[in-house]
């Protein structure tokens, strides 16, 4: 690890073996990126994205990096992690190598590409350890520019320790908002919306957000005249720059090569972030690439003869070393010996990794070749089976199981004692590999919203009668002053208390501080959330309409919902993401996504709430537990009248708890939202035609129906039919699957199981548009009769 400089205080012996140290990490990292390289190339590892070129710089940050702080970067920053101690060289290649164990690959568990680097926040049990006592990383995404929405949430964690008293009981997690959010991007990557938009999110918030501009001048093969107006990142940001009397950035630029200008620069920037919680932008120039963009090519293709020759004359590392023997600090023939002793003790590591990532794998593998010899008894086919699966150096663990299902297949029809124990293992063995590659889509941890006591919702004579929207301010009021660690955000959400007022008063009763209104940016707001969940608060991140979730929703999907799995639950962000949506008329008001939410969002609850009180309950849930969750709320339900619970608050709704609305005996109808009050409406008609319909709400889409109520209903009505307003084959196929192939409620059907949706096409403006879009209670009644007329012809004659 690398220490500050000081140099009012250091000897010059001390100097310069800080220095030298600084060296060989540098030297040690950049061996890293070259034998990574080899390794990918080789067949080893699947594929290589390296930090080369950037390896004083990185020294230069960690440097200002202390504990309690937090970076969210990307994947150029092995060197920054070493430096730190956030990663050790035996970890960036056991995740190089995919190893799937959390003990030899900290940050994914071999679950992400190589230098997407994470620490681990949680204990095994899901609970927080103390933050303040480490340094932090939050888990790393691939997706280029995708770091910078969370980091504003990282940043401002730290304004609201350091503003809000009533936090400061949260001792593991800040020291009196004293923690630097450090975030890093290529140059290229600030050509994204959501660079442009963070950055403007955490001008407007004036919170301690220290991004780095890795510049290179070169996107992958793409020049920075096509990137960026003026080529020049920190000169197009000018107007951010702070004036005296108003709020804004402080800016620096500083050359990649100038090792002293660099911890300068950095120690200068970051002093200034961490006591005045200023943002600051540190544009690093210069910067090489010495084994381009990744192992997928060569960047000669790209570059002319001049500008690799002068990358390699500017190459950080060549120029440190001629400074430090310019200085005086060491030798040539010093620092040739120390690069010698990098290089070797590198290849050592590496060796050392990669012989620890085959030992379990040679061990099954030994074993299924002696399984299927035990039984082969002369079988050609088995025993080619076996002979290749031992003649297969270095197989992988795909190799194995491969061999192992073949030979169980191959050998069906000849069953013997010897063969069922190869069939045991491959069972135990699937269940061991379900743990290693396929586990932690939730954090499963002591706080999960499945461990939270069911409380019923109380009511007594005296409950009154109220608009839906006062049942949600209710349940926000009561829950923000149990916990001060809710806080809520949101366009219009603060002063006029959110366009439907379930948050009306609360601004003025809990502070700007807890009930904030943010500007129009729906990446940054899920990001806000995302980093302030992972510094130990609980957000509600408010989208205003769910058709504008798919302004966020790469955030929500490439980030938060794939937290917990990418780092094997060794992070986590329970963020309530909160919109409302379904029935309303004009295409960009009225929209049903659900299709889209339930692809891009697994690893968040899906809760669809029917009215208000479901939605406060399910609130109540998770205000109590750990885990995302996205909650939609009916657009059309916030004056319709409900009776307050007496206990608000406190009354919880389980996920995943399906519920019979009605009980009927003739058809199931699985709807949910919205469309389930027109349901209700039909079934009074369709009564009075001899027609019994039961109507399930499932709550919650994810999870679905962990009780199999669909299942179950099904074995008395025999007949389905799945409502909502997304696309045909959206939600309602999700749905179909869930009941016919999970539940297996395909065994109890007498007549064709069937949907209706919305149209394919987002809803006209006005009423009739919406009549003639998404399902009426008309198009519920006959979509109902043509079922039963097709069961029962005599009984139900056809309509039309």
């Amino acid at each position: 690890m690398t220490n500050q400089i000081d140099a009012s205080e250091l000897s010059f012996d001390d100097f310069k073996t800080i220095v030298i140290n600084d060296y060989r990490i540098a030297v040690e990292s950049r061996q890293a990126s070259l034998l990574g390289r080899k390794e990918v190339l080789t067949g080893k590892a699947k594929f290589g994205i390296f930090g080369d070129g950037k390896e004083v710089p990185q020294l230069a940050m960690a440097k200002a990096f202390k504990n309690g702080d937090w970076r969210s970067g990307y994947y150029r920053d092995q060197t920054f992690a070493f430096a730190t101690g956030i990663a050790t060289l035996k970890e960036f290649f056991a995740q190089l190598y995919a190893n799937p164990s959390v003990e030899a690959d900290p940050s994914s568990a071999g679950r992400q590409m190589n230098c997407h680097f994470a620490t681990r926040s949680l204990n095994e049990d899901g609970s927080w350890k103390d933050l303040t006592q480490v340094k932090n990383c939050s888990s790393d995404i691939a997706p280029t520019g995708g770091q910078m929405a969370r980091l504003v949430g990282l940043a401002y964690a730290s304004k609201l320790f350091r503003q809000n008293p009533e936090l400061d009981y949260l001792k593991n997690f800040s020291v009196n908002g004293n923690e630097v959010a450090f975030g890093t991007i290529g140059n290229a990557s600030t050509s994204e919306g959501v660079f442009f938009e963070a950055i403007n999110a955490a001008g407007v918030l004036q919170v301690p957000m220290a991004i780095s501009v890795w510049d290179d001048a070169y996107g992958i093969s793409v020049p920075a005249k096509y990137q960026t107006t003026k080529e020049d990142i920190s000169e197009i940001l000018k107007g951010f720059q702070r004036e005296e009397g108003t709020n804004g950035y402080e800016i620096f630029k500083v050359k990649g090569w100038d090792y002293p200008a660099l911890c300068e620069t950095y120690q200068k920037a970051i002093e200034v972030c961490r006591t005045e919680h200023v943002p600051v932008l540190i544009h690093v120039t210069e910067v090489t690439q010495p084994q381009g963009h990744s192992t997928s090519g060569s960047h000669e293709r790209y570059k002319d003869k001049d500008r690799l020759a002068w990358e390699k004359e500017y190459d950080c590392i060549v120029q440190m070393r001629n400074w430090m023997i310019e200085s005086a600090i060491a030798t040539d023939e010093e620092l040739i010996q120390l690069e010698d002793e990098a290089k070797k003790h590198v290849r050592e590591v590496q060796k050392e990794a990669w012989n620890e990532f085959l030992e379990s794998i040679k061990e099954e593998q030994a074993q299924v070749i002696n399984m299927i010899n035990a039984f082969a008894n002369g079988n050609p086919m088995l025993t080619k089976i076996a002979s290749q699966l031992a003649s297969t150096p270095d197989a992988l663990r795909r190799e194995v199981m491969n061999a192992a299902r073949k030979a169980i297949r191959q050998s069906v029809h000849e069953p013997s004692s010897a063969r069922d124990i190869l069939v045991k293992w491959y069972q135990e063995q699937a269940g061991v590999n379900e743990e290693k590659y396929s586990s932690k889509l939730f954090t499963d941890g002591k706080e999960s919203p499945f461990a939270v006591e069911v409380v019923e919702a109380i009511y007594t004579e005296n409950s009154k009668m109220i608009d839906g929207r006062e049942v949600l301010n209710a349940c926000f009021d009561s829950n923000f002053a149990r916990d001060p660690r809710l806080v809520a955000f949101g366009e219009d959400l603060g002063n006029i208390g959110d366009v439907n007022q379930g948050f009306a008063g609360l601004q003025a009763k809990y502070g700007e501080l807890r009930v904030t209104d943010t500007g129009i940016r729906e990446m940054t707001i899920a990001g806000q959330g995302i980093g302030l969940a992972m510094r130990g608060l609980r957000p509600i991140a408010e989208i205003q309409y769910l058709d504008y979730l798919l302004f966020a929703l790469n955030v929500l999907s490439d980030d938060l919902a794939s937290l917990s799995y990418r780092t094997k639950a060794g992070q986590k962000a329970p963020v309530i993401v909160r919109t409302r949506g379904h029935r309303l008329e004009g295409v960009w008001h009225s929209g049903s996504p659900m299709a889209m939410i339930l692809g891009s969002l697994r690893g968040m609850h899906i809760c669809v709430p029917r009215n208000m009180t479901q939605a406060a309950g399910m609130y109540n849930t998770l205000f109590r537990s750990d885990e995302p969750a996205l909650v939609i709320e009916c657009l059309n339900g916030y004056r319709l009248k409900e009776k307050l619970p007496e206990n608000v608050g406190s009354f919880t709704v389980p996920l995943g708890k399906a519920e019979i609305l009605r009980e009927g005996t003739d058809l199931t109808v699985v709807t949910y939202g919205s469309t389930l009050r027109i349901v209700e409406e039909a079934a009074e008609e369709l009564e009075q035609l001899g027609i019994s319909i039961e109507i399930i709400d499932p709550q919650t889409l994810l999870p679905f129906d962990t009780d199999q109520v669909c299942a179950k209903s099904l074995q008395k009505t025999n007949k389905l039919l799945v409502i909502d307003e997304d696309v045909p084959g959206g939600a309602t196929a999700f749905i179909m699957q869930q009941v016919l192939e999970e539940q297996k409620g395909y065994y109890w059907l007498d007549a064709q199981p069937k949907t209706l949706t919305a149209k394919a096409h987002r809803p006209p403006y006005g009423s009739d548009g919406d009549y003639f879009s998404k399902p009426s209670t008309d198009d519920v009644m006959e979509a109902i009769y043509d079922i039963m007329h097709e069961s029962n012809p005599e009984k139900f004659p056809k309509l039309f």
